[in-house]
């Protein structure tokens, strides 16, 4: 049993939120924000996967941020705050740097998200929210989301099953666990492609994508649904009410800048700090209740 308590909301609750938080974190490019949305997406990927998060923040997402932030001084040399030179001539700035960093934020941050929403959006969870507007398009895409994690069992499975007769990827010389490999990745893709026959001829049959068809459903939008949807769109509203209006513009080149700070500017990040640390406030509170009962 999932043991998230925001992703047993209503599909479309999960949506709006998901579809929130990926767009801001792409647009807004506020230190504060990318702070916000950097801390919030790591610590729900945590509640998530546990130990797996832990583990591929630190292994992977850190050194692509570490990576990412030192790349871009090295092909952007815009801005006034020079810190050195090049062996080609071309500047070190401050301002590169500082934007390298910010980019690198938003890149990790954008991951974890995704990484959150392949397990809070299932398949069934895609193809009740859009296979009536675009039934071929929702299909392929809920078979795209979960092809990463059905591909990884299936290999692990075969590659078992290789093992019981000596063709692993990890017996004899080189040759040989090249060979079983490539065994083993034309077993995976011919899986993959029957499967992939096998599903369409299915939802063929089924009427999947015909005008009429009805389906059953298992989600019933209720009041708690209602009112945390009218919360994300409040928040929604308020935000881009203020980044139209500027209130969240930070810029970079030539020299480090906030554009037109205020108070409406303050009171936005308390708002967007609410936006993204939901799904973890509620998990927060359905603990406590089971804990307390």
């Amino acid at each position: 049993m999932n043991s998230d308590a925001f992703s047993r909301y209503h599909p479309l609750v999960n949506f709006i939120y998901f579809a929130s938080v990926l767009a801001f974190s792409m647009v807004l490019m506020h230190p504060v924000c990318l702070a916000i949305s950097l801390l919030c997406a790591i610590t729900y990927s945590v509640y998530l996967n546990r130990r797996k998060a832990v583990s591929f923040n630190l292994k992977y997402m850190l050194p692509l941020l570490v990576l990412t932030a030192a790349i871009n001084p090295l092909f952007n040399h815009a801005g006034a705050t020079i810190l050195g030179y090049f062996r080609n001539g071309n500047p070190l700035t401050l301002e590169s740097i500082i934007y390298g960093g910010a980019a690198a934020i938003m890149l990790v941050t954008v991951i974890s998200w995704f990484s959150c929403f392949n397990v809070v959006i299932s398949s069934d969870k895609f193809v009740y929210l859009f296979g009536r507007i675009i039934p071929a398009m929702s299909l392929i895409l809920a078979m795209a989301l979960r092809l990463v994690p059905r591909f990884t069992a299936q290999a692990k499975q075969i590659s078992n099953a290789q093992r019981c007769i000596g063709r692993d990827i990890h017996t004899g010389n080189v040759f040989r666990r090249a060979r079983n490999g490539i065994k083993i990745l034309s077993i995976l893709v011919t899986w993959a492609l029957e499967n992939a026959i096998d599903t369409a001829d299915s939802m063929k049959s089924r009427g999947y994508g015909m005008p009429g068809r009805t389906a059953f459903s298992i989600y019933r939008f209720d009041g708690r649904d209602a009112l945390t949807a009218a919360f994300l769109l409040a928040c929604d509203a308020y935000l881009i009410a203020g980044a139209l209006l500027n209130k969240l513009s930070f810029r970079f080149f030539p020299t480090i800048a906030r554009l037109i700070p205020g108070s409406m500017t303050y009171s936005m990040f308390p708002v967007y700090f609410a936006l993204c640390v939901l799904p973890v406030a509620i998990n927060v509170r359905e603990d406590r209740r089971w804990i307390v009962t």
